[in-house]
C-alpha cells in the first residue's frame, strides 16, 4: 500500500494527531452541557418555589376557623371590632387582593406579621430556627453516620447474621410513627415504668435558671429523648440505600481487579466500593438537609421543643395564616435548595450524569 492511499489511515492510527479534534469536541460539549444542565436545575427550582408560593397562599386558607375570633381571645366584641381587625390584616380584601399582596411582599422578603403575636414573621422563623437545627442537626449527623457505617458492614457481609440483624431492625424502626416512638420513651424513661426510673425531661428546652457549662449539660439532658427518636427513625432509610448502592458495586470488575494485586479485603471496600456506592446516597443525604431545616413537627411536638416543627403546629392551630404560609414556604424552599444543590454537585463527582 502506497503513502498516498494511506493518509487516512495514518491520520487515525496517530494519538495526538488523530486523538486531537474528536478529543476536542467531546471535551467542549461536556463543557457546554454542564451550564446547560445548571441552567435547567436552577429554572426548575425557580419555577417549584414559585408553585410553593402559591401553593401556601391558597392551601392553608380551607382549614376551618376564624383568625379574627382568635384574635379577639374569646371576649364579646362588636360588628365593627370585628371589622377593624379584619382592615388591619388586610382580611377585608378580595382574595385576588390578598394573593397579589402577599406575592409581592414574599418576593422581597417580607412574609407577613403573626396574628397572634403580633410580630413580624420572619423574626418568629429567626428565632426559632436555631433550636430546629440543634435538635434535627445533630440528629442528622448521628444518623447519617450511623446509617452509612452500617449499610456498609451489612452489604459486605451480605445474608449474614448481622446483615439479617441490622436490615431487620432497620426496617422495623423505620415503620415506626415517631409521635408514638417519642411518647413510648417519654413513658419509659421519662415518667419511669416498674424498676426504670424517670431519668429524662419530658419536654422542652431546658429547665431555667441554668448559666453557662451548667446550662449546656441542661439542655444536652433534654436534648437526649428527642435525638434517640429522630436516630432509631431515620437511619434505617440511609442504611437500605447505602447498603443497596453497595450490592450492586460489588460485582464490579474494577475490585476483582484490585484484589488480584493484593490489597486487604478491608482496602478493597474502603478504598474502592464505598466510595462508589455513596454516590447514590448523596442525594439522600442531600434531601435529608433539607428537611433539617424545616424540623420534623410531630416529635418537636411530643416533646414541646421550641423549634419551627413546634411553632407551625402552634400556627396551625389558630389558624395564623402569615405565619403558617410562611413556614411552609421556608420548609418547602429548604429541600427545593438543597434537592437542586445535589443535583449540580452529583455530575461532578459521576460525569455521567448531566453531559
Amino acid at each position: 500500500m502506497t503513502a498516498e492511499a494511506t493518509p487516512s489511515l495514518v491520520g487515525k492510527t496517530d494519538g495526538p494527531a488523530g486523538a486531537g479534534p474528536s478529543a476536542r469536541g467531546a471535551r467542549a460539549r461536556g463543557t457546554s452541557g454542564y451550564p446547560r444542565y445548571v441552567a435547567g436545575k436552577l429554572g426548575g427550582a425557580a419555577v417549584s418555589l414559585l408553585a410553593v408560593l402559591v401553593t401556601s397562599f391558597f392551601l392553608f386558607r380551607l382549614i376551618p376557623g376564624d383568625p379574627v375570633k382568635f384574635m379577639t381571645g374569646g371576649r364579646q366584641v362588636s360588628a365593627e371590632q370585628l371589622a377593624a381587625y379584619r382592615r388591619e390584616f388586610g382580611l377585608d380584601l378580595p382574595l385576588w387582593e390578598q394573593f397579589t399582596d402577599y406575592c409581592g411582599k414574599a418576593l422581597t422578603g417580607d412574609l407577613g406579621t403573626s396574628y397572634q403575636f403580633r410580630a413580624p414573621v420572619i423574626d418568629k422563623i429567626t428565632e426559632a430556627l436555631p433550636n430546629t437545627l440543634l435538635l434535627t442537626g445533630t440528629s442528622f449527623v448521628l444518623y447519617t453516620a450511623l446509617g452509612i457505617f452500617l449499610g456498609t458492614r451489612a452489604a459486605w457481609r451480605s445474608g449474614g447474621l448481622g446483615d439479617r440483624l441490622n436490615t431487620g431492625l432497620a426496617l422495623t424502626l423505620y415503620s415506626i410513627p415517631s409521635f408514638w416512638l417519642g411518647l413510648l420513651l417519654i413513658i419509659v424513661f421519662s415518667v419511669g415504668i416498674g424498676p426504670i426510673p424517670g431519668l429524662f425531661p419530658t419536654g422542652g428546652m431546658e429547665s431555667g435558671g441554668e448559666e453557662g457549662f451548667a446550662y449546656v449539660l441542661d439542655v444536652a439532658h433534654h436534648l437526649v429523648l428527642p435525638v434517640v427518636t429522630l436516630v432509631a427513625v431515620e437511619y434505617g432509610q440511609t442504611l437500605l440505600v447505602t447498603r443497596s448502592a453497595l450490592l450492586d458495586e460489588m460485582g464490579g470488575d474494577y475490585l476483582t481487579t484490585a484484589r488480584a494485586k493484593g490489597l486487604r479485603d478491608d482496602l478493597v471496600r474502603r478504598r474502592h466500593a464505598v466510595p462508589n456506592a455513596l454516590l447514590p446516597t448523596m442525594t439522600l443525604i442531600f434531601i435529608n438537609l433539607g428537611r433539617t431545616v424545616a424540623g420534623v413537627i410531630l416529635v418537636e411536638t411530643v416533646f414541646s421543643w421550641p423549634g419551627l416543627g413546634g411553632l407551625f403546629y402552634q400556627a396551625l392551630s389558630v389558624p395564623d395564616l402569615p405565619l403558617v404560609q410562611g413556614l411552609f414556604f421556608v420548609f418547602a424552599a429548604a429541600v427545593i435548595v438543597m434537592n437542586t444543590l445535589a443535583d449540580l454537585i452529583y455530575p461532578l463527582l459521576d460525569p455521567r450524569v448531566g453531559r
